[in-house]
């Protein structure tokens, strides 16, 4: 994503991907997706510390933790899209090194 203001984020394209049609194009306007990304990079980066407890102290595998902060995230009042969650997840699996998980699309 790419604009002429002088903002220093970058969106990734796996993020603008979540708002972008069929042909690629962007449907909402660059300040909003570049607000959203901010808020669920922020969200991945802030679920790290919760992800690792749960796996160390729950023994839950990499994938369950993985598949629970997704549902999470995927109900109505977690304030973020269906698509935004499956990026957060996908985003958190990335940070912390963690195989990607099978998610709906």
């Amino acid at each position: 994503m790419h604009d002429d203001d002088a903002n220093q984020i970058l969106v990734p394209p796996s993020f603008t991907a979540v708002y972008s049609d069929a042909r690629g194009r962007l449907a909402e306007r660059v300040e909003t997706v570049r607000q959203r990304y901010e808020l669920c990079e922020d969200l991945a980066s802030h679920l790290v510390e919760q992800a690792q407890l749960l796996y160390h102290r729950e023994g839950a595998s990499e994938e369950g933790v993985l598949a629970a902060i997704h549902a999470g995230l995927s109900a109505t009042e977690s304030g973020v899209t269906a698509p935004e969650a499956r990026w957060i997840t996908l985003r958190l699996a990335e940070l912390l090194s963690w195989r990607s998980p099978a998610l709906p699309e």
